[in-house]
């Protein structure tokens, strides 16, 4: 029976093997302990018919377990010199499939569509690099994948302001983002402990549950993001403040405030205590003005 590629010693035998040295550029972190790996798994509530997607294999570890539960795995690795490794480690697993892709420039509909059945459960698990989680989880979401949810362990930090609530001070354009396209809750903190090499900071596995429509009506989608990222210009300065400064310009101070009483939202708060309601009922008031005004 072969041994769990995630245990410590197995995984210092397989570096060993192949004389393998970690890219910090690649943002290179190997998770070592199998009981972390199961909650993340657990996290996926895959099904033996279900397909998952995962991005940056390593060596296999999580690509494992991901095995163990489902129908088919597609893992995309960026690292040529992880293939050979990935080859040997994930042998006994022939329904994984290991493309050598930057998942950024991949067509991710068309590996889709080639990899796995039409309608399949789908679910994309990942242990993300850190200095790429925000670009890889946008593209994921705003591609409308056909997938259920995404799983992911990323910076714990990161993971909280994806997650947080309006009025805290975690929540910015980030969360807002992220939850226009997912329900996003946090299932549990990973110790930098349980790496190698050891990251400098705790990790968090963030769980997105994809929603099947956006849950505020928008005249404009992109016209709303750019309200929000407005908003949050300087995180200490009042909405008023901000819109004036990012979006539009000091003689147009009166057409922000009419709209602001328009929508019932006081200016002298901050971006941060407004829910994603009152960003989309302030962006469409705006968006209203400027198709008729050409306001900005």
């Amino acid at each position: 029976m072969n041994k769990e590629i995630s245990t410590p010693i197995r995984t210092k035998e397989i570096l060993a093997k192949y004389g393998f040295t970690f890219k910090k550029s690649l943002g290179q972190n190997f998770l070592i302990d199998s009981n972390v790996l199961t909650k993340i798994v657990d996290q996926a509530e895959l099904t033996p018919e279900s397909g998952a997607i995962e991005i940056g294999p390593g060596i296999g570890a999580l690509t494992e377990q991901l095995a163990k539960r489902s129908k088919k795995v597609v893992a995309f690795e960026i690292d040529q010199r992880l293939l050979p490794i990935l080859e040997d480690t994930l042998s006994p697993y022939p329904h994984v499939t290991v493309r050598h892709s930057d998942v950024l420039e991949a067509n991710v509909h068309q590996v889709i569509a080639d990899e796995f059945e039409e309608g399949q459960d789908l679910m994309v698990v990942a242990n993300l690099p850190y200095y790429v989680t925000t670009p890889i989880l946008m593209k994921l979401l705003e591609e409308k994948l056909p997938v259920r949810g995404i799983v992911v362990m990323i910076q714990k930090e990161v993971a909280e302001r994806i997650a947080a609530k309006p009025g805290s001070k975690e929540y910015g354009s980030l969360s807002l983002a992220v939850q226009y396209h997912a329900v996003a809750k946090t299932a549990l903190t990973v110790p930098k402990t349980v790496f190698v090499p050891r990251p400098n900071v705790d990790s968090a596995v963030l769980h997105l549950e994809l929603r099947q429509k956006p849950p505020v009506d928008l005249l404009s989608e992109a016209y709303f993001f750019e309200v929000i990222r407005s908003s949050f210009g300087q995180r200490r300065k009042t909405l008023l403040n901000n819109l004036q400064n990012n979006l539009f310009s000091k003689d147009q101070k009166p057409m922000i405030e009419e709209v602001l009483a328009e929508t019932g939202i006081d200016g002298r708060r901050r971006g941060e205590t407004l829910s994603m309601e009152e960003f989309a009922s302030l962006s469409n008031a705006f968006y209203k003005r400027k198709e008729i005004e050409d306001i900005s």
